[in-house]
Order: C-alpha cells, then sequence, then structure tokens
C-alpha cells in the first residue's frame, strides 16, 4: 500500500537515538542540525521514485530538543525509505549552504538504496553557465529519481554466538583486499563473484594461506560512477573502485550485496563477518572519517552541506570554501562534538551490531586537526576513540598521515597502531641494493623501536607492510622501474613517483627466465622479510600469487581485470604461493617472530646469548659503518613474557642484497643442537622453504653460501628432531 494511503501518526519523540530507529509499531527519527530553522521528514514509495509519497514538517516548539530535530512517525516499518529536506539561512560566505528543495541523506542512515546508477550531479541544479560564483546562489529544486535514498532497517539477526574475535595484534596476519575484487574475475569460480557472499565462498581459500584477518577496502557506501571519465586506451569508463569517497559511514555497501531487497545488503555484510569469524578469520574496515563525497563548494549537496556545513566541515576563514587535507575537496571537522559523537557511535555500531574486530583509519592524521587545520597534541577524538569502553578490545589502526603535508608516523600514541612506511620504503631499499640500507632493514627488522619504543608501544604497534592497496603490487614492484597510469585519463601524472622498485632487466613483462627467475626470487625476498620480522604484517591480496596490475600504482578507478585477483597466476605461480603459505605458517608456528616487545640486544639470566645480535659474513659482531648489504642475524629463542620463559626454537639469517654470492660463517648452535636449513629463497621449490623437521642438516661445513640478492635462514635442532 502506497504510503500516502496509509495511517500513520506523528508524536514528539525523544532527542536519541539519531538516525532511523524501529521501535514497536513505527520508526523513531533523529537529526543534528544547530542552524536549521525548519526539517522535514520524506517518505518514498520506492528507491527511484522523484518526489516523495508523504513529507512531515517537524515543528520546531515540539520536536526539537537542543539542536536535534526528532519525532516518532507510527504506522512505518523496515523496509521504508526516507530522506530528510532542511531550511536555514543560504549565506556562502559564512559557511551556510542550506538548500530546503533538496533532498538529504540521514548521517546515520543504516542502509542505502541502490540496484541503480547514481547520478549525484542531480544535486548540484547549477544553471551551466561557467560562472565562477554560480555556488553563490542557492540551489534549486531538483528529483530524487537518481539519487540514493535511505532504507529503514530491521537490526535482528541470528549471529548464532558469534562475537569479535579480537586476536592480539602480535598474533596478527593481515590481508588486505577489496570486497569485489576478491572474487570479480571469472577465475575465483564463486557462484556470486564481486559481493559479501563471494567472499565467504572463499573463505577456504583464505584458510589455505593461514591469514588471521582480512582488511577491507571502504564498505561505506560511495558512488561508484562519480568521476565521469573513460579509460583513454579502451575506452571503458572510469569508476571509484577504491571507495575512498563515502556518502554514509553506518550503511554497507549495496551493491556488494546479492539480496536486492530493502537492507538487505546489511544482513549479507553480517552472513560475510559471522561466516568468517566461523573459520577464525578476523574483520578489519578501511574507513574514511576524513572527507565525504561531496567534494569541494561547487560538489553536489547530498547530505552534511545541506544539513549543517560548518558543524561537519573545516572550513576557510573565508567559509565559503573548505579546507582540504584530504586532497578531495574537503574535510570533515573530525573534532568538533557532533562529528566525534558520530564518529564514536559509527565505530560502535559497526563494533556491536555488525560485529566487525577493526578499523584502518584512512588519512588518520586528519582526526588530529582542530578547526583551523592544527594538529593538536591530544586530539580530543583520537582519545576518544582509544579510549572508549565499547571499542576498547578493537583494532585501531591509522594511516599517519594527510593529503595536507602531515607525517606521524610513530607519533600516535597509547593503543593505535601505524601503517609503517618506513619499513615499506627501508624494505624497498635494501633489496633493490641501495647501499648504506643495511641499518635501516635491521631496525624494521627489529620492530621499529627507532619510532615505536620511546613512547612506551609495541612492536605490534607497527603494521609492517612492503605493498598496499596504494602503489604497486608485489610482481610490479619487481617488474617496473617507472609507473604506468596512462588507463587512469590523468596522463601518467597521478600515483607516487618515488616508488624504488626495480624492474630486473625489462620493463614490465619478460620471456627472459632469467629476469623472471631473479623477481621471483626477490619477490621470496620480500615475503620473508615481512613475515620474519618483529610488528604485524600487513600483505596485498594477490601478492601471493603474484598478481599484477600492469605497472598500473594508482588503480582507485579501474573496476576490471587490473584490480581484480586472476587466480590463473595461482597456477602459474604456484611456487610463490608455496613459499607464502608457509611463511605464515613458520610465523604462527614460532613465537619467537611473534614476541610482544622489543629485543634488548641483551644476555639475560634464561639464556647465555643475546635475544639478537648482528653479524657480519666472517662471524664477527657487525659494524655498523659498512654500507654492503650483508647481514647476519642471529635470534635467540628464549623469550620473557610476563616475566614467564617462553622456549622457542633459535633461528640464523644470512641476508645478501648484493650483485655476488657470498660466504657466511655460521656461529655455532645452541649445546646439544644443530642447525638445519629452513629456507633459502634462492632455490627452487620445494627446497626454498622446508616443512619442519624434515629440513636436511647443514653438515660439518662452518660456512653457508648465500646466493646473489636471496636469503637464508637456519633453525637450531635438536639431533634426532
Amino acid at each position: 500500500m502506497p504510503v500516502a494511503e496509509r495511517h500513520y501518526r506523528v508524536d514528539t519523540g525523544r532527542p536519541y537515538p539519531l538516525g532511523a530507529t524501529l521501535f514497536d509499531g513505527g520508526v523513531h527519527f533523529g537529526l543534528v542540525s544547530r542552524r536549521a530553522t525548519r526539517v522535514w521528514i520524506q517518505i518514498y514509495d520506492h528507491a527511484q521514485d522523484d518526489s516523495p509519497s508523504l513529507e512531515i514538517e517537524l515543528n520546531e516548539a515540539d520536536n526539537r530538543t537542543g539542536d536535534v530535530w526528532h519525532a516518532d512517525v507510527h504506522g512505518l516499518s523496515a523496509g521504508a525509505i526516507y530522506m530528510f529536506r532542511v531550511d536555514g539561512p543560504f549565506e556562502p560566505h559564512n559557511g551556510l549552504r542550506f538548500a530546503p528543495a533538496r533532498p538529504l541523506l540521514d548521517p546515520y542512515a543504516r542502509a542505502l538504496t541502490g540496484g541503480f546508477q547514481w547520478h549525484l550531479e542531480d544535486a548540484l541544479a547549477y544553471p551551466d553557465t561557467g560562472e565562477a560564483d554560480v555556488d553563490l546562489k542557492r540551489r534549486g529544486p531538483s528529483g530524487a529519481a537518481r539519487l540514493p535514498k535511505c532504507i529503514v532497517v530491521d537490526p535482528t539477526f541470528d549471529w548464532q554466538g558469534d562475537r569479535p574475535l579480537n586476536y592480539p595484534l602480535s598474533e596478527t596476519v593481515i590481508y588486505e583486499t577489496h570486497v569485489k575484487g576478491l572474487t570479480a574475475h571469472s577465475s575465483s569460480g564463486v557462484q556470486h563473484p564481486g559481493t559479501y557472499r563471494g567472499v565467504i565462498e572463499m573463505i577456504p581459500y583464505l584458510r589455505e594461506l593461514g591469514i588471521t584477518s582480512v582488511e577491507l577496502l571502504p564498505v561505506h557506501d560511495f558512488d561508484q560512477s562519480e568521476h565521469g571519465r573513460v579509460n583513454p586506451q579502451t575506452g571503458e569508463a572510469l569508476s571509484n573502485y577504491w571507495g575512498y569517497n563515502s556518502l554514509a559511514f553506518f550503511a554497507p555497501k549495496a551493491s556488494y550485496a546479492v539480496d536486492g531487497s530493502r537492507g538487505g545488503q546489511v544482513n549479507e555484510f553480517k552472513m560475510m563477518v559471522r561466516a568468517l569469524h566461523a573459520a577464525g578469520i578476523e574483520v578489519i574496515l578501511d574507513v574514511v572519517f576524513n572527507h565525504s563525497g561531496e567534494g569541494n563548494h561547487m560538489g553536489p549537496t547530498i547530505g552534511f552541506r545541506g544539513i549543517d556545513n560548518p558543524t561537519y566541515y573545516m572550513l576557510e576563514d573565508d567559509r565559503r570554501y573548505y579546507r582540504n587535507f584530504s586532497g578531495t575537496g574537503n574535510t570533515m571537522n573530525c573534532n568538533n562534538p557532533v562529528m566525534r559523537t558520530l564518529i564514536t557511535e559509527c565505530l560502535q555500531y559497526w563494533v556491536v551490531d555488525m560485529h566487525v574486530d577493526g578499523f584502518r583509519f584512512d588519512l588518520g592524521s586528519i582526526l588530529g586537526r582542530d578547526e583551523q587545520g592544527n594538529l593538536l597534541e591530544d586530539a580530543p577524538i583520537l582519545e576518544r576513540i582509544a579510549e572508549d569502553p565499547i571499542l576498547r578490545d578493537t583494532k585501531i589502526i591509522a594511516e599517519a598521515w594527510d593529503a595536507g603535508g602531515a607525517y606521524q608516523v610513530g607519533g600516535f600514541r597509547g593503543r593505535w597502531a601505524e601503517w609503517n612506511d618506513r619499513f615499506r620504503d627501508d624494505v624497498r631499499r635494501f633489496w633493490r641494493g641501495d647501499p648504506g640500507m643495511v641499518a635501516g632493514l635491521a631496525t624494521r627488522f627489529a620492530g621499529s623501536s627507532d619510532l615505536y619504543h620511546a613512547g612506551g608501544r609495541k612492536p605490534f604497534h607497527s603494521i609492517n607492510f612492503v605493498t598496499s592497496h596504494d602503489g604497486f603490487t608485489l610482481r610490479d614492484l619487481v617488474s617496473y622501474n617507472q609507473k604506468h597510469n596512462e588507463a587512469n585519463a590523468e596522463n601518467n601524472a597521478d600515483g607516487n613517483d618515488t616508488n624504488y622498485s626495480y624492474n630486473h632487466g625489462a620493463e614490465g613483462a619478460s620471456d627472459d627466465p632469467d629476469v623472471e627467475r631473479l623477481r621471483l626470487q626477490q619477490m621470496k625476498n620480500f615475503a620473508a622479510t615481512l613475515l620474519l620480522s618483529l610488528g604485524t604484517p600487513m600483505m596485498l591480496g594477490g601478492d601471493e600469487f603474484g598478481r599484477t596490475q600492469h605497472g598500473n600504482n594508482n588503480a582507485y578507478c579501474q573496476d576490471n581485470e587490473i584490480s581484480w585477483h586472476d587466480y590463473r597466476f595461482r597456477e602459474r605461480h604456484a611456487e610463490l604461493f608455496r613459499f607464502t603459505r608457509g611463511l605464515i605458517a613458520l610465523r604462527k608456528a614460532h613465537p619467537v617472530f611473534r614476541r610482544p616487545d622489543f629485543y634488548t640486544g641483551r644476555d639475560n639470566s634464561m639464556s647465555t646469548r643475546p635475544d639478537i645480535d648482528w653479524f657480519d659474513t666472517t662471524g664477527k659482531r657487525f659494524d655498523w659503518t659498512k654500507t654492503k648489504s650483508l647481514l647476519g642475524i642471529y635470534i635467540d629463542g628464549t623469550e620473557i613474557v610476563d616475566h614467564q620463559q617462553r622456549n622457542d626454537d633459535d633461528f640464523y639469517l644470512m641476508i645478501n642484497a648484493t650483485n655476488e654470492a657470498h660466504d657466511f660463517l655460521v656461529p655455532e648452535a645452541p649445546e646439544d643442537q644443530e642447525w638445519r636449513k629452513l629456507v633459502e629463497t634462492s632455490a627452487a621449490s620445494p627446497h626454498d622453504l622446508f616443512e619442519e623437521p624434515n629440513e636436511p642438516r647443514l653438515g660439518p661445513t662452518p660456512t653457508v653460501q648465500v646466493a646473489a640478492r636471496s636469503l637464508v635462514m637456519l633453525r637450531s635442532c635438536r639431533s634426532g628432531c
């Protein structure tokens, strides 16, 4: 029955909760707007209706408490489609951009309508005059047919006893991937490609690989068709594939769901989380609270801008314009109390209602800026997230920089973890053969104490990575000297120019077996360095089988085979897959690689050796003034954790990033033990990584030859083990 023909009753309601919340017999609505003078609730019959079937104006005397507009509408139920309309002053130079003729998204919407191509340009409604000051005119009316709308969601779901897993960071191996890209390629073999259900179908693969946690690129709903550009090479429309332009922070992306019913994406997301948890795999979300998809002053008015622009956004001194620390046209006013509450309640919702285990905060330094953009010593929102009692066991990971010049790697406090790009760069440069990188490699391998120890933090607060979605894949890192982003239609001007990559003799694909052998060897070196270093490792999805983006290091707009996981490479590069899977298992089997505390370099009462020691090829203590890329690392397996001893094997790594083979003198094994060769990146499978306890004995010779650009690791073992 159309909404207009139903019986409904409007009551005053209470100022909380915000958003649209079901109660017995109706829906409660709450919206924050300090400067609004009038507010309407619009109810629609269908997702692509141009105008509402019912519009309810809220009475300021009865339906406003402080800055909150609220009402209870009896007669509405789950699945109802709604928007808001908000009136107030239109004074752009004072930052006020109310557009009462325009339907607006609820900042707390739990789901948005999907199944059609959005056209947010409909929310512009500017006359096409080319005038520079066109944004100084109040936006006129526009239909809502091609705009997303908010859905009232029934929160009930059978979780079957599920709870967030919340593994300690020290026990975590993160796999960064994209919900759609994980299964969109036909080689995935799933029945529901590119969806939350597709992720469920890939669980056996993820379990086989051995990772503990998936980190999903943004799932907060966004407009994937916003760019309006085409690939100059193919004529294919480009898209917002990565999703870093959120419009609804509480709403899972509708197009990633098979279920097209109203709110079906919420249940399907929950099904995915429940299934991943049942398989022992955590879910971490990449969240984008630093900006929204409304763009700069010329962008569409679809939500925050038309609700209360100065509350939600940082504005320039001339408040017509937006501060742009995100590089996308606007910056959220994260330390405004309203935004702080929204962010906190949003995180609580994803943890309590959606059962996710953690968050990676895109451009996290923005969360530390005040309204003028100054970096705060103790930013309220950062402390609130870290200390919130509901989020206390939840992983919080900062991208500790922004597009406005802030760089704070090592500078976040308390329990915040950080993406450590210093690890990425130092490890890349070392294996490329850059001189003088031995100390950098050693520091990163040992947990980056230069960044985290002085602040009382731990090695696991360093999220170690060599590659991520933003940059070259592992395969491309060893196959290209330069980025090749021509397909992005930006004249190859986008993406990072400083990649510390090396093509090893040919730019891109090569049929030279020597080039391909060396590339495989280097990929093994990177994987071994990542998974054997102290800290929390994060690997880019598809790197385990050498996925390529053909040199594109900024594939944000490529919703196609450039970005999707092509599992045919798993067979083609089966050796790399086996090696990576084995390294993950090795890390999980040996607590010495997951130790929660920094190495001290000193002897302890439980061992006659330092917990870590550094040697040159002759077996002498390493001289850190040397620049040649040769290093021996002795790791004592005796650990002291909470004043309790736990024993692991000892390990000896011999690392050679030069262009020549070198002999390493091996230290004596512990008493009554012998050395066995566990890892050798220059060897072909299965001799590149042996399964314990079947490794070959080292034999009587005290030296090991380490091939050029390779790594060898020995494990101590009692005779007969």
